[in-house]
């Protein structure tokens, strides 16, 4: 079997003091066909430093600097610049299993409509235990993000799809590409060993997403990817006809004496005047 290099990329800023760790579990991988592309995206702690110690250690490790850009900036600059097939994005305070690499591999060799790998997760720091993950549809991607940032994809289908989009600022720019390398099709795995390592911090990004910040977010995406969401949501005017209809609902059930006692005492006291209790 002709197996495939795959490119690790690490962005970091302000990460240094987790960053070994993430290449540690680089370097722990039972394949062992990989490069690993730490890419400083002009962060002012000591991420050089402990990234060409790591270039010393194994030359699969290769280090680049930027002028800060962001994060979709930084992986698109290392994604450039990599060599191999398959490319796994990995966020310089987490870590992988591993076996990650192999099995990842292993897929895509078993199914050439493999688009994107996946694994089950767990979370560790401020917060431990599995990360519970919804099973994949696309219907699911247009309404939340199904997959963590760091699953395996195609360098070509990046090029594709025109690479992260760096517009997306606020974050869930791994929602975005994610859409965009599937939305035309193509298979989803994800595998069933714990193979993801997820840092639970007080400042996650994932976590200061404000309301504002998200709504800029999905109205970005609902324009980029229309095509997308009319196909699961149909037309404004088809979305229009449908609030109308349950608005109409709504109101006939509100004229109705038995439907609102009903609901008041099911929801305050576990059960129905009219009906039996469901």
């Amino acid at each position: 079997m002709n197996l495939k290099k795959v490119s690790i990329i690490v962005p970091c800023y302000n990460q240094a003091q987790y960053l070994s760790e993430a290449l540690q579990s680089v370097l722990d991988q039972t394949y062992t066909d990989w490069e690993c592309i730490i890419v400083n995206d002009g962060s002012p702690d000591d991420t050089e430093k402990v990234a060409k110690r790591w270039c010393k250690q194994d030359l699969r490790f290769n280090y680049l600097y930027q002028e800060n850009g962001g994060l979709s900036s930084a992986r698109n600059f290392g994604i450039a610049q990599a060599k191999g097939d398959f490319i796994l994005p990995l966020d310089a305070d987490d870590k992988i299993g591993p076996n990650y690499v192999s099995l990842a591999v292993n897929s895509f060799q078993e199914d050439s409509f493999l688009k994107v790998v996946y694994c089950k997760a767990e979370k560790f720091g401020n917060e431990i235990g599995l990360w519970e993950l919804p099973s994949f549809s696309l219907h699911d991607l247009s309404r939340k993000n199904l997959i963590f940032c760091s699953a395996f994809f195609r360098k070509e289908d990046w090029i594709l799809v025109g690479g992260y989009d760096t517009n997306m600022i606020f974050g869930w720019e791994d929602w975005e590409l994610w859409i965009a390398i599937l939305k035309n099709g193509g298979n989803v795995k994800c595998l069933e060993e714990v193979g993801f390592y997820y840092r639970i911090k007080s400042n996650s990004m994932l976590r200061t997403i404000n309301s504002d910040n998200e709504i800029a977010i999905l109205n970005y995406l609902s324009i980029k990817h229309a095509d997308f969401y009319v196909k699961y949501y149909g037309s404004f005017k088809s979305m229009e006809n449908q609030l109308r209809e349950v608005k109409r609902e709504n109101e006939v059930n509100l004229k109705s004496e038995k439907f609102v006692i009903d609901v008041f005492c099911k929801k305050f006291f576990g059960f129905t005047i009219f009906g039996k209790y469901k």
